[in-house]
């Protein structure tokens, strides 16, 4: 009997040593935990913790290049063994993801451009309204876009368009819930424009090759390459000073009264869906008296440029006519 009481109390003992330490241990664990809360990042605790991670981080990262390989394989070996149901639906779950990506980075791209048509609108104090373009003309002899708004929407025709890199075009025909423009880059085109360095102004008219060209630049005008092209405000239609282009090409020929001036447009067909429909103009964005005196003072004598087709009024017949007035 006396020998099983003393095998018990060894069992006893030897259990009571085990925990010794592990409550020892805890306490610790605890007391070093409440000091390093404790104390600022300054202490002793968080010094000793950042000489440990720098001594370690070599050691953390070869381990990690040597375990990369292993993962791999294993990621491998995991998709050669999985069955055709769970391919399937990996494939499905993937193209769910691009999709997504897909249609997040369409949503970005339409923030963005509503973004610059604002800024545009700000810049301006354009009093305008927002539409889609929803179609083009599908003949080579014009050059026109669709919107999705119309007489429902107060748009009329003549009311000038622009995206947020510049003026597109001029509204021709409007329905109640459609209108059509007019690009600048139809043979069609015209608006009264003017070198904005300089001021000189003159015609600017569509070519077939997309570009434009600034007709009626007195010779005696300064002009250079890379010069920018903007509204005059002319004929009262287009608000005064909206980009509408850069010289591309400058050619004088002898004893004449005119530059030949080609244009590059700032807006190209291929980037535009959302536009700004320009429904009045402020005074501020009305040509001035000068700007009126400047363009009968023309070497031409203030002859009138005849407008490119009677029957749907353009810049030009307006400006004309304004200019005729004076």
């Amino acid at each position: 009997m006396q020998g099983k009481h003393t095998y018990s109390a060894q069992i006893k003992r030897k259990q009571s040593s085990g925990l010794r330490p592990l409550i020892v241990f805890c306490m610790i664990s605890f007391l070093t935990l409440t000091m390093f809360l404790r104390e600022g990042d300054t202490g002793i605790l968080h010094s000793i913790r950042a000489g440990v991670t720098t001594v370690t981080s070599p050691v953390r990262m070869v381990g990690a290049v040597v375990v990369s390989p292993f993962t791999s394989i294993s990621n491998v070996a995991s998709n050669l063994t999985a069955d055709d149901k769970t391919l399937s639906e990996l494939k499905r779950e993937n193209a769910e993801l691009q999709a997504q990506v897909i249609e997040l980075q369409e949503a970005g791209s339409d923030a963005r451009r509503l973004e610059e048509l604002l800024g545009l609108q700000s810049t301006y104090q354009l009093q305008s309204t927002a539409a889609r373009i929803n179609g083009a003309s599908a003949d080579a002899w014009s050059k026109t876009v669709t919107i999705d708004k119309g007489t429902l929407d107060g748009l009329t025709v003549n009311m000038p368009v622009t995206n947020s890199a510049g003026v597109i075009g001029q509204i021709v025909e409007v329905s109640p819930n459609s209108a059509t423009v007019r690009l600048l880059t139809d043979e069609n085109s015209g608006v009264s424009a003017m070198i904005q360095s300089t001021r000189a102004q003159g015609m600017l008219n569509g070519q077939p090759d997309g570009t434009l060209r600034l007709d009626y630049v007195p010779a005696d005008a300064l002009v250079q390459i890379d010069d920018l092209v903007i509204t005059s405000g002319l004929g009262g239609v287009y608000p005064k000073g909206l980009p509408l282009g850069r010289v591309i090409a400058v050619d004088k020929a002898d004893n004449a009264l005119y530059y030949s001036i080609i244009v590059e447009p700032f807006a190209h067909a291929e980037s535009f869906e959302e536009v700004l429909i320009i429904t009045s103009l402020t005074q501020e964005q009305r040509a001035t008296e000068e700007d009126v005196a400047s363009a009968n003072s023309n070497p031409s004598g203030g002859e009138p440029v005849k407008p490119k087709d009677d029957a749907e009024p353009s810049d030009e017949d307006t400006s004309t006519d304004d200019s005729s007035s004076e």
